[in-house]
């Protein structure tokens, strides 16, 4: 007795439920409209669909399994559902059903064979899709301490990215409903963040190191300097006869701890700037000869 609903999914007439279910999420996947754009991609996904409901429902299975394709006028369940096409399908099959055994007293039907848009109600597929779209981009330092919007395109849309204040590099933010779509569902986009590196700034946890360079005189006699940071102009004392290398500590100019909300500091890493020794004059040279 010719059963080609199994041929339809690709298994034996012995396999298992869970046999069932996964040969019809592989063919699901594999014939999805929306995946599939060849001509004949939908009436098999409609095919795989009707084989599924019915090889996965144990009344439907039962009286298929003692009738078999003499439900279908003695065709394959392809040729039955090609030489009915334009008819209502569902109806068709409930019918069936419904003259054979007493099936369908409770006027079941066949909903994924009428059409593709209800692919979300047979199995666990949809569950099984990535639609995920991984992404990466880089932000100002700037940015990565005091958080801001980034416009970002991805996927033919462009949409604004919300930086959270002191965001570590490697961070991956999830921008909903940005990525893949299929039928009804959208996946999300997914976005590394790689902090740009600058000229004279190191990031060591939560602190933030900035080299600079500090004129000689300041660094033998003290003085004030104005810095360039990040986020500010600030001014810092320097005491006298401070060594090129030293570190001062600003608080609360580095990365916020996202998790517990502890701020980091600056570290100002200390340069000595030596002057041009062309540039001095012969008495300051021959002064500077003689005392160093």
């Amino acid at each position: 007795m010719a059963k080609s609903l199994y041929e339809t999914l690709g298994i034996s007439e012995n396999a298992n439920n869970d046999e069932i279910k996964k040969a019809y999420r592989k063919l699901a996947r594999q014939y999805h409209p929306d995946v599939n754009k060849s001509p004949e991609a939908e009436e098999k996904f409609k095919e795989i669909n009707a084989a599924y409901e019915i090889l996965s429902d144990s009344e439907k299975k039962a009286a298929y399994d003692q009738y078999g394709d003499s439900m279908f006028n003695g065709q394959s369940f392809g040729d039955f559902s090609r030489h009915h096409k334009g008819q209502n399908l569902n109806d068709l099959l409930n019918a069936i059903f419904g003259n054979f055994g007493g099936y369908n007293r409770n006027g079941s039907s066949f909903n994924g064979f009428g059409g593709y848009a209800n692919f979300g109600n047979f199995g666990e597929y949809n569950n099984d899709i990535d639609l995920d779209i991984e992404a990466s981009t880089k932000i100002p330092l700037k940015t990565a301490i005091i958080g801001g919007n980034l416009k970002f395109t991805l996927n033919n849309s462009s949409f604004e990215l919300k930086i959270p204040e002191g965001i570590s590099n490697g961070t991956k933010l999830r921008a909903k409903g940005k990525g893949r779509k299929l039928g009804n569902i959208t996946g999300d986009a997914i976005i590394t963040i790689n902090i740009s590196t600058e000229k004279n700034f190191e990031i060591d946890g939560i602190d933030l190191i900035q080299e600079i360079y500090v004129p000689l005189k300041i660094m033998l006699f003290g003085g004030d300097m104005v810095v360039n940071t990040i986020q500010k102009d600030i001014t810092i004392k320097i005491p006298k006869n401070v060594q090129s290398g030293l570190k001062m500590r600003v608080e609360g100019m580095g990365f916020k701890d996202r998790k517990n909300g502890k701020q980091g500091d600056l570290l100002l890493k200390l340069r000595a700037l030596l002057p041009n020794s062309d540039d001095l004059s012969p008495e300051l040279k021959n002064l500077m000869l003689k005392e160093l």
